[in-house]
């Protein structure tokens, strides 16, 4: 039976693509560069990538905040400082929320039964930020932040240090949804707990990574559980 359910934030509970469209449009308006749809999207494409890598611990976090906009920079002959266009568009990013469909639904509905917890890789200041203005930090018993935690999901240690700091916690009696195969599925594999991967575009299995449960909404989740 499960007591701890751990969420990722962006893309589970948050939407973060909407999120990032909307600060790196005003970011590159800032500093005279292309806000198109296109560029916008040139920069989604640069940043999932990067953070792949940080996944399979290729980079760290703090690499790949950089290096995303260095890439884009090259790859669209573009000259901007990559270090000022990071700081504006974390300010951008963290004074906006929109949530994904049922999610403050399905949260205040759990609450009262489960302990809620937040499982993130995103920049601590940023995720904080969007939490006060969202208006659900109160629901979480904990937030989890790969900054403040020193190792990232997948890792095994990612996951050890957050549960250290919960009494009583036992693997057998968490569950973690999140919509990442590479970093949440793959992180509750490595961590010993249960695994929900929130599928709402039906993208197809790994069968290497198969998850405990799949859901296309998140007000499956109440069925679950």
């Amino acid at each position: 039976m499960y007591r701890h359910i751990f969420f990722d934030l962006d893309d589970t509970l948050l939407d973060f693509h909407k999120a990032e469209a909307i600060a790196i449009g005003r970011t590159f308006r800032d500093f005279g560069l292309p806000d198109t749809d296109d560029a916008i999207r040139h920069y989604s494409r640069v940043n999932q990538r990067q953070w792949e890598l940080l996944n399979r611990g290729k980079l760290t976090r703090e690499q790949v905040l950089i290096t995303r906009f260095q890439i884009l920079f090259q790859e669209m002959g573009l000259s901007a400082d990559a270090e000022a266009v990071r700081d504006r568009y974390e300010g951008y990013l963290s004074q906006g929320h929109y949530f994904i469909p049922g999610a403050p639904e399905v949260l205040h509905a759990l609450s009262p039964k489960y302990r809620l917890y937040i499982a993130s890789n995103g920049t601590a200041s940023v995720q904080y930020s969007r939490l006060n203005s969202a208006g659900i930090l109160p629901l979480f018993q904990g937030v989890f932040i790969s900054q403040e935690l020193g190792a990232n999901k997948p890792s095994q240690a990612f996951f050890e240090r957050a549960f250290s700091k919960i009494p009583g916690f036992q693997p057998s009696e968490a569950l973690l949804v999140g919509d990442s195969l590479s970093s949440d599925i793959l992180g509750a594999r490595n961590a010993g707990i249960g695994a929900c991967w929130f599928n709402p575009r039906g993208l197809a299995q790994d069968p290497e990574l198969l998850p405990d449960f799949e859901i296309r909404g998140l007000p499956e989740l109440l069925s679950i559980l």
